[in-house]
């Protein structure tokens, strides 16, 4: 193996090309300006060459350090995609990464009860609508929405996503809501949801003529429930995700009618993580944990999605 020059010095140049500025660079690394100048030194002595040059007041690479600093700055990522997952199969850790609502109305209510059964293992819950690239980060595990199972991972289905107006009683005692054409002329929270439309598009006969009144925006579903519960108008949610305030009567269901999103929950994982204990472990309790929640199922969120 060709020798490699010291690392410090290494990780010096690559944050300095990088940022192409030493102050910056100095910032990353918690340095001195100073102190990055002489890693540089160190590595422009060892190599026999320069890697940067000063022009004017600033310091700009060299040809010679154009041309590795990409390489190397692949290099740092490679390292830190291993220890990712070095870290991401440590057997004492299950990380998980879920999006909002779920890992907020549902998923972390329980994490107590698994726990229980596995209490040599300690959980971390990513919360995030973003989706992660799980072979190569530190999760070892995602619960996603999708509409089918996730290209080049092991996918397992957990719930379909039922849609539905609910309300707090409080609201409902003073705004007549009687039909679904009533919705008009109520406060909506969100009324710009999509789900909205999907769930006026789920009737037999449209109801939608007349504008509706303005209500609070959100861009969470979470902060759409909290605002419902409070009684500042008629929310669209997904019934799971809200069973606890449903069954302390702080939502009720004003019409039977219920549409489902075209996205369903899925647990996803690596192919080299299925074997892991502590996946194989929180696979089988959330898949029964799903089921047990569900109880007998009043809103048809067991039944697959076509295809899966």
């Amino acid at each position: 193996m060709p020798p490699i020059p010291p690392l410090s010095a290494v990780r010096a140049f690559e944050a300095a090309a990088r940022h192409e500025n030493f102050s910056r660079a100095a910032e990353e690394l918690a340095m001195t300006q100073a102190g990055v100048s002489y890693q540089m030194k160190l590595l422009e002595e060892r190599l026999g060459a320069p890697l940067f040059v000063r022009k004017g007041r600033c310091m700009v690479l060299t040809d010679l350090g154009r041309r590795i600093a990409p390489r190397v700055t692949e290099a740092f990522t490679a390292l830190g995609e291993a220890f990712a997952i070095a870290r991401s199969e440590n057997a004492s850790v299950l990380a998980i990464t879920a999006p909002r609502t779920f890992a907020t109305n549902w998923l972390a209510g329980r994490l107590g009860d698994f726990h229980i059964i596995r209490p040599d293992l300690a959980v971390r819950l990513d919360v995030t609508d973003q989706m992660v690239d799980l072979a190569s980060s530190e999760f070892d595990v995602g619960i996603r929405g999708l509409r089918a199972p996730a290209p080049g991972l092991v996918s397992h289905f957990l719930m379909r996503m039922p849609v539905t107006p609910l309300v707090n009683p409080s609201f409902l005692a003073t705004h007549k809501l009687e039909t679904p054409a009533d919705l008009q002329s109520a406060i909506r929270i969100s009324p710009e949801d999509d789900w909205w439309d999907l769930w006026f598009d789920s009737l037999a006969v449209d109801e939608r003529e007349g504008a509706a009144r303005s209500g609070i925006r959100f861009e969470s579903q979470v902060l759409d429930g909290h605002a419902a519960i409070a009684g500042h108008g008629v929310a669209i949610l997904s019934p799971p995700m809200f069973q606890p305030a449903i069954d302390a009567g702080l939502l009720v269901q004003p019409f039977p009618q219920v549409a489902n999103y075209g996205n369903a929950f899925w647990l996803v994982y690596p192919e080299h993580k299925r074997n892991l204990p502590k996946v194989r472990a929180f696979r089988d309790w959330l898949l029964e944990e799903v089921k047990r929640a569900a109880r007998d199922d009043p809103y048809g969120i067991l039944e697959p999605l076509p295809g899966a």
